[in-house]
């Protein structure tokens, strides 16, 4: 593998390059600095912007870096010029060379359109205008924040401390927000196999891997499932009766799910349709089957209340991928092709309070995948926040 680089000399450059080295591939590292390049790395060849298309002519791919962060001095215009035209200045060296595919290292910030911050937007342009770039192979990479076998930032202070201290000490930070390895962002260009352009890709370290995040998110489960019927078993009494006097059928409805490894199980949940409705998908289900009281129920969430159940069986979480029917055969094979059935299903998730339903199930399981990628302990509350307000439709049935 031949490979380009620009921006080497940032953080996730200096990480990156020692890997890509060690694994044998050939490094071409361009810059306006040669030589802080040559410093960094007195045996890597290097380059300015200048002869960026003599010195890469037929190169396999160019990896561009460079960028500027969210705390650079840089008004709008300032974020524009770096982040957006700079790179379609780059990606045009890099067409004009023959190179056959550029890999854009753009944020998780952008994936979010409610930040309209100047850092954010830039990211977006940037993708909007490499995907108009015509005989170039174009792969955008989203990234959370970048650590290596030593950190940068705000996380700096890691560096002072022992290993094990240090890591212990990142392990707790990480379960509040999603991080990656530079490792990971090395492996995916060594092995070289690139997707459609149309998949969404972020690269993440596994927050199943991390045991703070995991043990904190089922302490969590469990705190609010005893909760729920410790303090609402009143209230879970109440609404089973009113069920049961306004319609005839049980109080609560159980049906087989898929769940986690696509294991089915038995979910519960107060009854809000009329005996006898079809087992179907909740968007393929006509809204003249939900009772007057089944409205207000799952206006409010509280049929989800029995669920609390499922997470003492740990079958469910209160944050994670909606699960669906055995019979929606389309919506498991996304899932299992973006690994979203290796997840544990949840009360509510990401999809569902941006009012995304299950009658697209390549989008559904995108946003799933997203979740995943994306998931911290920060993430499920701002989920759990926002199910609580009554953000999303994404369990509305038909209209």
């Amino acid at each position: 593998m031949r490979l380009v680089i620009t921006g080497a000399s940032g953080f996730v450059g200096q990480s990156l390059v020692p890997l890509l080295a060690e694994a044998g591939v050939q490094l071409l590292l361009v810059g306006r600095d040669q030589a802080k390049l040559a410093a960094l790395f007195p045996h890597i060849q290097s380059c300015g912007y200048g002869d960026l298309e003599q010195r890469a002519q037929g190169w396999d791919l160019l990896l561009h870096l460079v960028v500027a962060n969210t705390d650079a001095k840089l008004d709008r215009p300032g974020f524009m010029r770096v982040n957006a035209d700079f790179l379609i200045e780059v990606a045009g060296k890099a067409r004009q060379a023959g190179i056959g595919r550029l890999i854009n290292i753009s944020s998780t910030h952008a994936l979010d359109e409610a930040n309209q911050g100047a850092y954010a937007e830039s990211k977006r342009q940037a993708a909007r205008q490499l995907a108009s770039v015509s005989g170039l192979n174009v792969t955008t990479i989203y990234l959370p924040a970048v650590h290596g076998e030593r950190w940068s930032g705000r996380l700096k202070l890691l560096n002072r401390l022992p290993g094990w201290l240090a890591h212990g000490l990142f392990g707790v930070l990480a379960m509040l927000k999603p991080t990656v390895h530079v490792r990971r962002l090395a492996d995916f260009i060594l092995a070289g196999e690139f997707p459609d352009p149309s998949t969404e890709l972020i690269l993440s370290d596994d927050q199943q891997a991390n045991p703070w995040f995991v043990v904190s998110k089922r302490f969590i489960d469990l705190a609010v499932a005893v909760s729920v019927f410790a303090l609402l078993w009143w209230a879970m009494a109440l609404i089973w009766a009113i069920v049961r006097l306004q319609s005839p059928g049980p109080g609560i409805f159980a049906q087989d799910r898929v769940g986690r490894n696509g294991r089915e199980f038995v979910c519960y949940k107060f009854r809000t349709m009329e005996l006898g409705t079809r087992q179907a998908g909740t968007h393929e289900v006509s809204a003249a089957a939900i009772t007057p009281f089944g409205r207000f129920l799952r206006a409010t969430k509280l049929d989800e209340l029995p669920q609390a159940w499922n997470i003492l069986r740990n079958e469910m979480s209160l944050v994670g991928p909606r699960p669906c029917l055995p019979t929606q055969t389309a919506l498991i094979a996304a899932r299992q092709r973006l690994g979203v059935l290796g997840a544990k299903p949840g009360i509510t998730g990401l999809a569902q309070i941006n009012g995304i339903d299950m009658s697209d199930p390549e989008r559904l399981a995108r946003w799933d995948a997203r979740y995943l990628a994306l998931q911290s302990l920060r993430l499920d509350i701002t989920i759990g926040l926002a199910t609580l307000i009554g953000r999303g439709q994404g369990d509305k049935v038909a209209q």
